[in-house]
């Protein structure tokens, strides 16, 4: 399992494959299926992932290609599609941040709702061997497995709930082993740089234990499990995922040995009539610019760098969205009355959201220039554009969105 999506990376990846038809998956695809395949396909195990981004069809194109490649087969592979809804996205949309989508700033470029499991576990009994997917709801990809080997029906909540909270615990790459969890002198975790990756042996009845491979780094811990399992989680007896409404309140987590917990208690009621989508919009370019000042005085000099590149901006007023003007390392994420005495160095950021690519190239530009046109000492500058995109929610009706299915077959 690859679970490799985040809320904003979809958007993103509707940019890329807007710049090229062939792009818009995963670009870590190439590297980790061709690390897998030899060991997955020798041992008959099965790859599910959302690597496939905004172009699931193209990420199984590239599948084939790189098995292909490396001369392994016979292989199917499944791209799941249908996820796209942006036609299914109007002006009167609501939102869940509130609002319209009339009323939303910005271009609306990319609309995905999150499917749940039932395609994947249809495509597992047509026989595929890799499935790569657009969005997906994360507990999803690891409950529909269960489902497949189990034969789970499609309304036992109690088990869909339970197999949820496994998923669930499960997402996120090694959050559940400790990798979130570190926070030295109060929670500690040994081996990080060699950290393992969770798997579950589970039950017929979605009854789990996770573990990680002996002598990998990390941990398992109920702690660890209790972390993950609050993690965006917003009412505990109301988890919706498109197969199910779970109820994590009864979820019981039990220490069975070293980075063994066993997971039980989880259930659920009947999935939700609508499934959430992701909007995203672009909202204009990103400018942004740095530099570093050192030794005595290193603060007053960084505060008068950003007063300088602040005055001369201001002929880009028109242009400037928003602006912001922070000292890494004091006041970059919470604002301090007064900086620490001992400051010894500090990195002075400059960052702009412009209406267009050229203003907010000016940004860097004028940062740059601080070597020799600012405060003494100046170093390190770098300096970057990037298109904003921005993301909200809405809710569609489940009868308006078809999970499709392309295959790749490689012989």
């Amino acid at each position: 399992m690859f679970e490799c999506l985040a809320e904003r990376t979809i958007a993103l990846a509707v940019r890329a494959k807007q710049d090229d038809p062939e792009k818009g998956y995963d670009p870590l695809l190439q590297e980790r299926l061709s690390a897998v395949l030899p060991a997955a396909t020798a041992n008959k195990v099965k790859i599910i992932s959302n690597m496939g981004a905004a172009n699931p069809v193209a990420a199984a194109r590239a599948a084939s290609a790189i098995a292909r490649k490396m001369g392994i087969g016979p292989l199917n592979i499944a791209a799941i599609a249908g996820d796209d809804v942006l036609a299914e996205i109007s002006d009167t949309s609501p939102l869940l941040e509130g609002g319209i989508v009339a009323e939303w700033p910005g271009e609306l470029i990319a609309a995905n709702v999150y499917l749940g499991a039932d395609p994947i576990v249809q495509a597992l009994a047509e026989g595929a061997d890799i499935i790569l997917t657009g969005r997906v709801a994360d507990p999803s990809l690891f409950l529909a497995p269960m489902i497949h080997e189990f034969g789970w029906p499609a309304d036992d909540w109690r088990r869909l709930g339970q197999g949820t909270a496994v998923g669930h615990l499960l997402e996120c790459a090694g959050q559940v082993s400790g990798g979130y969890y570190a926070d030295p002198g109060f929670k500690d975790v040994p081996g990080l740089a060699n950290l393992g990756f969770p798997f579950a042996d589970v039950d017929a009845n979605g009854e789990a234990v996770i573990s990680k491979l002996p002598g990998s780094g990390g941990l398992v811990t109920a702690a660890t499990c209790k972390e993950q399992l609050l993690y965006e989680l917003h009412d505990p007896s109301c988890y919706l995922t498109p197969d199910v409404t779970a109820d994590f309140r009864g979820v019981r987590l039990e220490q069975r040995g070293p980075d063994t917990v066993a997971v039980s208690g989880g259930t659920g009621t009947a999935r939700p009539k609508q499934l959430k989508a992701t909007l995203g919009y672009h909202e204009g370019y990103f400018g942004e610019g740095q530099i570093s000042y050192a030794g005595p005085g290193c603060v007053p000099r960084a505060n008068l760098a950003l007063r300088i590149v602040e005055e001369r901006l201001k002929r880009l007023a028109g242009e400037i969205i928003e602006l912001r003007l922070d000292l890494i390392g004091v006041n970059a994420i919470a604002p301090v009355a007064r900086p620490p005495a001992e400051q010894t160095e500090v990195r002075a950021r400059i960052a702009a959201r412009t209406r267009t690519p050229q203003a907010a190239a000016w940004i860097g530009r004028e940062v740059e220039a601080l070597y020799t046109n600012g405060p003494a000492g100046g170093g390190g500058v770098t300096q970057s554009v990037r298109p904003v995109v921005a993301v909200a929610s809405t809710l569609i009706a489940r009868e308006r969105v078809t999970p499709r299915t392309h295959w790749e077959i490689v012989s």
